[in-house]
């Protein structure tokens, strides 16, 4: 098998003056999607639509992945909050004298034999 040889990305890789392409578009779409998932108070008022260079598309995405991110740290603080656990040892019930019940009940074998007997 030979093995293939992947250049390293020059340090301009990334010009946010540079129109944006159909890739990034794509990934603008996607979070556009998700964010409108998300409640009122984590959404961007960036209108996409509007959205032509690299800069611009890298800007939204930060914002909409970091208000995901936020959204979801809120919610499970908030379950957090609302699940109770008991500190320390809960006991339903004590009693001074111990029970004298048995601890198993002896099954009757011949139960349906006596009554056909009667």
């Amino acid at each position: 098998m030979s093995v293939i040889h992947v250049p390293r990305p020059s340090k301009n890789a990334m010009n946010p003056n540079r129109p944006v392409n159909a890739l990034l578009l794509a990934q603008v779409e996607h979070l556009q999607h998700a964010e409108r998932r998300l409640p009122l108070r984590y959404r961007t008022d960036i209108y996409t639509h509007a959205i032509k260079t690299e800069g611009e598309a890298a800007a939204y995405i930060r914002e909409v992945t970091e208000a995901i991110h936020k959204a979801h740290e809120d919610a499970s603080a908030r379950r957090s909050k609302l699940t109770r656990r008991p500190k320390g040892l809960a006991i339903a019930a004590a009693s001074d004298e111990p029970s004298r019940k048995p601890r198993f009940k002896a099954k009757k074998k011949n139960s349906a034999a006596k009554r056909r007997k009667k």
